[in-house]
């Protein structure tokens, strides 16, 4: 079965869906002309908007009929990822996300850090008039969990001894955490509590599997697809699961031309390391990895009662695997 992202998994919540995006341009006036032009810029190059797609599906399965406060909340979550993405451009010196320059090569790196720190904060804002405690706290937690996720992950850059472990860990603050807000921030809201956990379980694997497999894209895709340039990760000396699972099935000259590249960073030996990747059967590891967070998902979604919204959530699951099939 071919899965139709509009069709399968926007289409059930897609009045929603209408009403958070224009709660999203509503959350981003600001009275200083500056702001309110970059942050346009950066909302506007948004990808599919997952992370507030998957808060209201996660609404709805829940059983929640009237949908103001999770559209609010979907609005909310996709303005704290899209501060995260400011930041990250900045930290990582990127000049393209999915083909549209920065807000840091448009405008300037204080510019960005500036406004990044704006959407967080209004992001919070507008979370405070949605009165509820629990979730305040889930979100304060979560997006400490965020930052820490980025630290880690540039505490490890350069560093080639990182194991799996500690990809993990790093993967699951810098992407994997704002999917659980999403979720269970949605089974919060709606006073589900009993789903909290099995939709906190199905977003964590889902953004595992989803960030292993944006790793094994930058080894396989091509700049127009990726809408980065191949073989960032490698040139930025970020130990990805392709490497570190290359460096477990290489020995010799092939193991220490890995190490080096991790630890110096660049891209003389791009080539060569992409086909070293390819040969060591890392990509296959990565992939089989990317299959278990997945089936993880999936079973953790069989929690709750079966309804569109819920065949939706897993719809979007097997849709991000099948970017490597």
């Amino acid at each position: 079965m071919t899965i139709d992202f509009k069709q399968d998994i926007l289409a059930p919540v897609a009045t929603d869906f209408a009403a958070m995006d224009a709660l999203i341009n509503e959350g981003i006036s600001s009275k200083v002309a500056l702001v309110m032009s970059v942050s346009k810029h950066v909302v506007e190059a948004g990808g599919k908007r997952m992370r507030p797609i998957m808060c209201l599906l996660a609404a709805r399965a829940c059983g929640e009929e009237n949908l103001e406060n999770a559209q609010k909340l979907s609005a909310i979550i996709e303005m704290l990822h899209t501060a995260t993405l400011v930041h990250d451009d900045v930290v990582d010196e990127s000049g393209l996300r999915r083909g549209r320059p920065t807000a840091n090569a448009r405008w300037n790196n204080q510019t960005a850090v500036l406004v990044g720190d704006f959407l967080i904060s209004r992001a919070f804002d507008l979370l405070v008039d949605l009165n509820n405690m629990v979730l305040l706290k889930d979100f304060s937690t979560g997006t400490c969990e965020i930052a820490e996720g980025e630290v880690l992950q540039l505490q490890s850059q350069h560093q080639p001894d990182t194991d799996e472990a500690t990809y993990l860990d790093i993967i699951h603050g810098k992407t994997s955490r704002l999917f659980e807000l999403a979720t269970e921030g949605a089974a919060i809201l709606t006073g589900k509590h009993e789903y909290r956990e099995a939709l906190r379980h199905y977003a964590g694997h889902f953004g595992n599997a989803f960030q292993i497999i944006d790793d094994i894209l930058d080894y396989t895709s091509d700049a127009e697809t990726l809408g980065k340039n191949i073989g960032d990760d490698l040139m930025e000396g970020k130990p990805t699961l392709p490497l570190i699972a290359a460096l477990k099935n290489t020995s010799g000259e092939e193991h220490q031309m890995i190490r080096k590249s991790i630890t110096s960073g660049g891209t003389e030996n791009l080539d060569q390391i992409i086909q070293i990747v390819h040969q060591s059967g890392a990509l296959q590891y990565c992939h089989k990895r990317a299959i278990e967070e997945t089936e993880a998902a999936l079973a953790a979604l069989n929690q709750l009662p079966d309804s569109i919204y819920r065949q939706a959530l897993n719809n979007l699951a097997q849709l991000a695997l099948n970017r490597i099939q």
